[in-house]
C-alpha cells in the first residue's frame, strides 16, 4: 500500500504529505526575487509596529498642545497624560503577544496577519480624529493589540517559510525594511507636527499616514500563501503541496517533480492543537523560561537607550536641540546595521550573534557613559544602536526556531510579551535612576541587563543553525 488516504474538507481523498519531504522542498528554495518580495510583504507588516512604537514620543507633543493631554495630577487617570498613553500602547502589545498570539496556532499564519494589520489600521484611523484624552489612549490600547499579535505571527510566518540556509539573513532584511521606520517616524513628526493643514493638528496626519498605508498594504497583501508547516500540521495536505509549488514557481524554477508517495501509518489523530500547558512540557519548559528571560531584559537594553536617547545625550551635556540631531544620526545604524548584517548573518550560530551583539552593547555603552566629546558620543551611540539591530533580528529568528510548529506562535507570543511587560516597568526605573544618578547610572543599568541576556543564552540555548524546524 502506498501510503494512507484521508480526506480534505471538501470529502475529497488526497495523499498524507511527509514532514520531511516538506522541510527539503522549502530548504531547497533559492535565495530569488520572488522570495525576497514575499519577505519584504511581511517586513512591511513590522514596519508599522516600529513606526507606531517610536511615534509615541514624537506626536505627544502635538496632543498637548491641542489641549487633549495634560500634565501631572490634571491627566485622567491622575498621572501625565503621555504617561498613560504609552503605558497603554505596551499594555496592548502585551495582551496581543500573550493573549491573543495563538490564535495563528488555530486558525492559520496568513489569516492571523491579515486580521492583525486590519486591526492596527482601523484603530489607528480612529484615534486620529479624537479629541478626548480617554478615546486617545483606549484606542491607543487597541492598536497596541493588533500590532502585539502582528509581530509574532510575522517571525512564525517568515521562520516557516525560509529555507534553512537563509532563515537569519531574510530576518535581518526584514528587519532592516522595518527599521526604516525609525528614520521615517522621526522626519515626518519633525516636520508635521508643528503645522495644521485643512483645519487638522499635524500629530493627526503623522498618525493617519501610517493608518492608510497599512490598509494599503492589507490590500496587496490579500494573495500572501499560508505557511506549508502549519497546514501539514493540520492534515491539509492537498493545499500545503499547492503553496509549496506556487512558492517555487515564483522562485523561477519551474514545473518540480510532484511530491513523492511514501508509506506512512494510518492515523485517525485529529490535526494537531497547542495549549498552553504544551510550552511548560519537560522538553520546552527550561526554552520558555530562558526565553521569557532573555526578552525581558533585552528590552531594557533597546528601549532603554533608544527612548532615552535624547535625555542621556542631553545628560552629558548636549543642548536638547543638539541631542535631537545626535540622536537622529544615531538612529540610522537601526536600518543601515540590519542591512550590512543581512550579508552575513547565516555564516553565525544564532545564539551566538545574541551573545556578541548584547557584548557589543556593553563594551560601547561603557564608553559612552564616559566620553563628552559630541564625535565619540555619536560614534559610541551609534555602535549601540547597530548592536541593538544585531540583537533584534538574531534573537527574533532565534525564538521562533526553538519551538515547533503547532506551539510556536503561542510560545513566542508569551516568551515576547514579557519584553513589552519589561518596558512599563524598566521605563519608570529609568526615569528614577536618571534623576538620582545620571547618565552613568542608566548606562549601568543597561550594561547589567545585557550581561544578563549573554549569561542566560549563551549558557542555556541550543544550537539552531541549519538544523530543521522540527528537529530542532
Amino acid at each position: 500500500m502506498s501510503g494512507v488516504l484521508v480526506a480534505d474538507l471538501d470529502g475529497e481523498a488526497q495523499q498524507p504529505l511527509h514532514e520531511e519531504d516538506l522541510a527539503a522542498r522549502i530548504d531547497a528554495l533559492p535565495a530569488s526575487a520572488g522570495l525576497w518580495r514575499f519577505i519584504i510583504l511581511l517586513a512591511l507588516g513590522g514596519f508599522f509596529e516600529l513606526y507606531d512604537l517610536f511615534q509615541t514620543g514624537y506626536i505627544s507633543a502635538g496632543l498637548v498642545a491641542d489641549g487633549i493631554f495634560h500634565s501631572g495630577s490634571q491627566g485622567i487617570f491622575g498621572i501625565a497624560d503621555q504617561a498613560a498613553f504609552a503605558s497603554a500602547t505596551f499594555l496592548g502589545l502585551f495582551i496581543g503577544a500573550s493573549v491573543l498570539s495563538p490564535f495563528a496556532d488555530k486558525i492559520g499564519r496568513r489569516a492571523t496577519f491579515m486580521y492583525a494589520l486590519l486591526w492596527y489600521g482601523v484603530f489607528s484611523l480612529g484615534m486620529a480624529f479624537q479629541h478626548q484624552a480617554e478615546w486617545v489612549i483606549f484606542l491607543r490600547f487597541m492598536v497596541g493589540v493588533g500590532l502585539g499579535i502582528e509581530l509574532v505571527t510575522i517571525d512564525t510566518y517568515l521562520t516557516e517559510w525560509a529555507p534553512a540556509h537563509l532563515r537569519t539573513r531574510a530576518f535581518a532584511f526584514s528587519f532592516f525594511i522595518q527599521f526604516l521606520s525609525v528614520p521615517a517616524v522621526a522626519l515626518m513628526s519633525w516636520w508635521l507636527v508643528p503645522q495644521t493643514f485643512f483645519g487638522l493638528s499635524g500629530w493627526r496626519y503623522v498618525v493617519i499616514i501610517g493608518a492608510v498605508a497599512s490598509l494599503i498594504i492589507w490590500l496587496v497583501r490579500k494573495g500572501l500563501p499560508e505557511s506549508p508547516r502549519w497546514l501539514l500540521q493540520q492534515k491539509r495536505y492537498q493545499e500545503a503541496r499547492q503553496v509549496v509549488q506556487e512558492m517555487e514557481q515564483r522562485c523561477g524554477m519551474g514545473e518540480m517533480p510532484d511530491f513523492p508517495v511514501r508509506d506512512i501509518a494510518p492515523t485517525d489523530l485529529p490535526p494537531a492543537k497547542g495549549t498552553f500547558k504544551d510550552i511548560w512540557s519537560p522538553r520546552y519548559r527550561g526554552r520558555t523560561l530562558m526565553l521569557t528571560v532573555m526578552n525581558f531584559f533585552q528590552a531594557i537594553g533597546f528601549f532603554g537607550f533608544g527612548n532615552w536617547l535624547p535625555a542621556l545625550l542631553s545628560g552629558k551635556g548636549a543642548s536638547f536641540t543638539h541631542s535631537l540631531l545626535y540622536a537622529f544620526f544615531i538612529t540610522l545604524a537601526y536600518p543601515l546595521g540590519s542591512l550590512i548584517c543581512s550579508r552575513y548573518a547565516d555564516k553565525m550560530e544564532n545564539k551566538w550573534q545574541i551573545v556578541l551583539s548584547c557584548l557589543t552593547t556593553v563594551i560601547f555603552g561603557s564608553l559612552f557613559a564616559i566620553q563628552n566629546n559630541p564625535v565619540w558620543l555619536i560614534l559610541c551611540g551609534f555602535f549601540i544602536t547597530w548592536s541593538n539591530a544585531w540583537l533584534t533580528y538574531s534573537y527574533h529568528s532565534y525564538q521562533s526556531e526553538v519551538f515547533p510548529t503547532y506551539i510556536r506562535a503561542r510560545a513566542v507570543g508569551f516568551c515576547y510579551s514579557f519584553s513589552r511587560l519589561s518596558t512599563v516597568f524598566s521605563s519608570i526605573i529609568i526615569g528614577l535612576i536618571l534623576q538620582y544618578s545620571g547618565s552613568l547610572g542608566v548606562i549601568a543599568f543597561i550594561v547589567v541587563s545585557m550581561l544578563i541576556v549573554m549569561f542566560t543564552i549563551g549558557v542555556f540555548g541550543p544550537a539552531t543553525r541549519g538544523i530543521d524546524l522540527e528537529d530542532i
